[in-house]
């Protein structure tokens, strides 16, 4: 069990939040949790969330989206409160992880909430003083729709794709294959990609075509929540 700390709004549809879990055995950058909500009939709903946060610290940090016929995120982002209880198992994954023994050129590729556990790598990286070139693509809607903006600012070598409104009037677009390979590091980079399913099958799919090795293209998606 864990004890909100603190809420803050990021997005107009979502908010990150900070969890107090005295117990916590500490996680690795990119993990997970599954938080489990229970209402007063005892029904219960459990979902997987990636952590913002890392390392030994009992403060974790999640950041959610809320999606409209989702049973758990309307809650975190519309109703939850610091002071309010939340039940959670983890840290959980073990392979869509980044850690600073890691030398590799890193790219990181994110579809708008899924930019949370990449968000915990570039962390782990800045915090780390490691020498690993690591930069970030990040697709999403508009200036306003991105998580963590100010802090992205600070943490490395970011580039933006946006889906429907960009901040100077450019064209806006999605990510293709060939934007993907003019914003990105060739092979044999390490790739991690997180997003919702199209977008990481198609990310991953063009990645291969580049000539990265699949093995080297590690994908974390998500669907309704």
């Amino acid at each position: 069990m864990g004890t909100v700390t603190s809420v803050m709004p990021e997005t107009p549809t979502g908010r990150s939040i900070v969890i107090d879990v005295p117990e916590w055995p500490g996680n690795i950058a990119g993990q997970h949790v599954d938080v489990r909500l229970t209402a007063p009939d005892g029904y219960q709903a459990s979902r997987s969330y990636s952590l913002a946060s890392w390392g030994p610290e009992p403060q974790l940090q999640l950041a959610v989206d809320r999606l409209p016929d989702g049973e758990v995120s309307p809650y975190l982002v519309d109703d939850i409160q610091p002071g309010d209880m939340l039940e959670m198992r983890g840290p959980l994954g073990g392979w869509f992880v980044w850690t600073p023994d890691l030398t590799g050129p890193v790219q990181l590729i994110a579809g708008g909430s899924g930019v949370v556990p990449l968000v915990a790598m570039l962390r782990s990286h800045a915090a780390s003083g490691s020498d690993a070139p690591m930069q970030l693509l990040y697709s999403v809607r508009t200036p306003e729709d991105r998580f963590f903006a100010r802090e992205l600012d600070g943490l490395g070598d970011v580039t933006y794709r946006y889906t429907r409104r960009t901040p100077d009037r450019s064209p806006a677009g999605r990510i293709t294959k060939d934007a993907l390979a003019a914003a990105t590091l060739p092979a044999p980079a390490a790739v991690f990609v997180c997003g919702p399913t199209g977008f990481v099958e198609s990310v991953a799919t063009w990645l291969v075509e580049l000539g990265h090795d699949p093995a080297a293209v590690k994908t974390e998606r998500f669907g309704g929540k």
